[in-house]
């Protein structure tokens, strides 16, 4: 293909990821860069028949005229992302100077807000990223043996855990693990506690929301499986079958290295999904025990106060470049498998 051609083919997509992708990310990182002004204090003299009391009001005009001078607020540099609510420089270095221990520093480390949303959130999706893959598989499997007549209604029932909102669904769920619904009383009878409950804790929590997430991302990982279980090479299947091949070997042998490429499409999608997890927080109401990163977004953009637009946008750098992190190593051995086979 001619440059001139190349160009005239791929312009309107590098345009529209100008305009969407990179300008909004440049938007965010300039956005993070302030912090929202602080309130203009003045102090008046309140009389009254008793004498007269000096008082402390916000000087409302004052304040406005200020924020409409520097609509970005205050330039604060990299403090945002610094800060407590941030990285923590200077209270993991008092951590490190004061701990009594490595289960100390690791319990202190874990109370600060943003490593407490970054435990979770890595936690998430390393877990829930390879089951869902893993029950895919295995559901893809399981109706690419059955017979075509009834593949259709299981395909269905399959992906409508995909189909359904994940806010509703994380809602369904939330009110069936109830004391009333039918998942919490059921576990109260079996363990004969009716105390028992799965928000009680936050390591139920936790693995209250990783089933969640398994179950809702599990179908994605299906119909992409089964769609490449329809181009396996049936020659290559029977002649592993005439060999003596068990159903086993046949898919470690055969089926696994044939859907590899898209097992690596899958994961990477699986994992910036899954590192960006919201909605079932909201849905379970879990803050007290697991909070995210994109929680952590949400909670500064709807401050009762003040919206913190600064924080909420140095917290989606960090968020995007923890993205680039966990997929640069698949990227990388993608690329490197892409130039040996050109060679």
């Amino acid at each position: 293909m001619r440059h001139r051609d190349f160009a005239a083919f791929i312009w309107p997509s590098a345009l529209a990821m100008l305009l969407f992708i990179a300008l909004p990310i440049v938007s965010v990182f300039v956005q993070s860069m302030f912090v929202e002004h602080e309130q203009v204090l003045v102090t008046v003299e309140n009389c009254g028949p008793f004498g007269c009391t000096d008082e402390t009001k916000v000087d409302t005009e004052a304040t406005r005229a200020l924020r409409e001078e520097e609509p970005l607020g205050r330039f604060n540099a990299f403090g945002t992302y610094l800060n407590r609510s941030h990285l923590a420089v200077e209270e993991i270095a008092e951590i490190l100077e004061s701990s009594n221990g490595f289960l100390d520093v690791v319990t202190r480390i874990y109370n600060l807000p943003f490593y407490k949303a970054l435990s979770f959130t890595l936690v998430y999706t390393f877990l829930v990223t390879p089951l869902a893959m893993i029950a895919g598989f295995a559901v893809a499997l399981g109706v690419n043996s059955v017979p075509r007549l009834f593949r259709g209604p299981i395909i269905f029932l399959s992906l409508l855990p995909y189909i359904v909102t994940p806010l509703l669904g994380s809602l369904i769920l939330f009110w069936m693990i109830n004391s009333d619904g039918i998942i919490g009383a059921t576990l109260q009878w079996l363990f004969n506690d009716p105390e028992l409950s799965l928000k009680a804790s936050p390591v139920l929590s936790w693995l209250t929301l990783i089933t969640y997430g398994t179950w809702h991302m599990a179908p994605f990982a299906f119909v992409v499986f089964y769609a490449g279980l329809q181009t396996l090479p049936m020659d290559t299947l029977e002649s592993a079958m005439i060999d003596g091949a068990n159903r086993w070997e046949r898919i470690r042998y055969v089926v696994m290295p044939h859907l590899t490429p898209l097992a690596t499409f899958v994961g990477l999608v699986l994992l910036m999904d899954n590192f960006r997890v919201f909605e079932p927080i909201i849905g379970f109401s879990s803050e007290a025990n697991a909070t995210s990163l994109s929680w952590l977004i949400y909670n500064d953009l709807t401050g009762q106060v003040n919206q913190l637009f600064g924080s909420a946008a140095a917290t989606s750098i960090l968020t995007m470049i923890g993205v680039i992190i966990l997929l640069s190593p698949v990227l990388v051995r993608t690329w490197r498998d892409f130039k040996r086979k050109a060679r």
